[in-house]
């Protein structure tokens, strides 16, 4: 037993970006996996098949052609997925089982890095969805407040119309008589 244990060496490159949403899991894929524990895509798959009844469904997937292609068109540093016939996908518990019976002592050390990215993603999402219903809530207060607004805005708008021109005396003399019908005889031809 080592009385010190060394911290395993860090990924050379980043793992959440390997990680990619399928079937509304969060998964790594056979080859990135297989190349995060140091060893080839057929090890893994050899190894994984010598120990199928540790990959349940929740744990590994196989994915389909359109799933293929759409992936390989989406993320341009997998368009040599295009040309694969298998790839499988690993949740977060299927990557740490590939990591045991691996055992090899990269793969050991790699599974702790490519957990610890699983979870910082969905400590990430849990915060995202924080962020997210907090937002609807002020969304909801501000139309709550902007038809308070409007209501108030209405109601003085009438106030802060200018005043109607106050009629004016009108200059020079003016007599006020009542109206007189006047009348027209009309000339009725006379035959």
């Amino acid at each position: 037993m080592n009385p010190n244990p060394q911290p395993p060496a860090a990924p050379a490159e980043p793992i959440a970006p390997l990680i990619l949403c399928l079937r509304d899991q969060r998964v790594l894929l056979d080859a990135d996996l297989a190349r995060l524990y140091g060893v080839e895509t057929r090890i893994l798959n050899q190894a994984m098949k010598r120990n199928q009844d540790r990959f349940p469904a929740d744990f590994m997937f196989d994915l389909e052609r359109e799933e293929i292609l759409r992936i390989s068109q989406t993320v341009t540093s997998l368009r040599r997925l295009k040309f694969s016939k298998q790839v499988r996908a690993f949740t977060e518990h299927g990557a740490l089982m590939a990591a045991m019976i691996l055992s090899s002592p990269r793969a050991v050390a790699m599974s702790v890095y490519v957990i610890r990215a699983f979870v910082q993603m969905r400590e990430e999402q849990a915060a995202n969805a924080a962020v997210l219903k907090r937002l609807a809530e002020i969304d909801r207060s501000l139309l709550t407040h902007d038809a308070a607004l409007r209501d108030i805005y209405h109601k003085l708008l009438p106030l802060l119309a200018p005043p109607p021109p106050e009629p004016h005396k009108e200059i020079g003399f003016h007599i006020k008589e009542d109206a007189v019908p006047y009348r027209v005889k009309r000339k009725t031809a006379r035959s």
